[in-house]
């Protein structure tokens, strides 16, 4: 991963960006997937933008994407890109959804981006440097236990059910709880606003992007074992703002 690396990310997250703000609140056509999640229009036209750019400057990397599938998947160098994470919540015209591009290296995410191009809030995280937020640092914040804990999730109906028994065991620990949000709830992580993300089945690129930004800020991100993520994680993650949190939280969902 290179200084390069963090321009280009820079530049997909433009050309997602310019892709998707003339939709806003806007019509556009909307499909439902066999999961029955949606996907619309504007999510293909925003990956199409950055694919492009990827194929002239980086030929050689791989490519995943929610809408395109997978380029390349075996190199050593992968892009993962979610083009619009919260689908729903931009079908609902609520500014949280946001895009996700991110740089593996040898399966481990190295550079990520978290993009909210209608609120204009950009998190860019990188392997050896400070997440920044809009250019300036984001740090997350110390938590003194569960107890205290603001905990984010996107909504009980993303945990299947012996996942959601052991969020509700979790919740049991927190002060508090905020449902909504999708990727937007990481960048407030980083950004010192909440403590601790627990979600499950999440896919690669729902998560990877995630991860450098969260552990640039000073915080932590791990599965439900507590173990590092990687390409071949199960989808269950942990983002702790204050990574003594992490045992704890472990340990609470059992």
């Amino acid at each position: 991963m290179t200084d390069a690396d963090i321009l280009l990310a820079h530049r997909l997250a433009d050309a997602a960006g310019a892709a998707i703000r003339p939709f806003f609140r806007r019509p556009f056509h909307i499909e439902w997937k066999s999961d029955a999640s949606p996907v619309t229009e504007v999510d293909r036209a925003a990956e199409a933008a950055i694919r492009a750019i990827l194929a002239a400057e980086r030929p050689d990397d791989g490519v995943v994407g929610e809408e395109y599938g997978a380029d390349r998947p075996d190199a050593d160098r992968l892009w993962v890109i979610d083009p619009i994470d919260g689908t729903r919540a931009f079908l609902a015209g609520r500014p949280l959804f946001g895009t996700l591009i991110a740089l593996l290296e040898a399966g481990r995410p190295v550079l990520g981006v978290i993009d909210q191009p209608i609120a204009g809030d950009r998190w860019l995280g990188a392997a050896g440097y400070q997440t920044t937020l809009n250019g300036a640092a984001a740090v997350t914040r110390p938590c003194a236990g569960l107890d205290r804990a603001h905990l984010g999730t996107t909504g009980p109906n993303y945990f299947g059910a012996e996942d959601g028994a052991a969020f509700e065991r979790l919740r049991g620990h927190c002060g508090d709880t905020l449902w909504g949000g999708d990727c937007h709830n990481y960048g407030l992580l980083a950004s010192g606003h909440l403590d601790l993300v627990v979600e499950a089945e999440l896919k690669l690129h729902d998560f990877a992007a995630l991860v450098p930004v969260v552990e640039g800020a000073g915080g932590r991100m791990t599965d439900w074992a507590g173990q590092p993520l990687h390409a071949g994680s199960d989808g269950r993650v942990i983002a702790a703002g204050d990574p003594a949190l992490v045992d704890a939280t472990v340990a609470a969902l059992g």
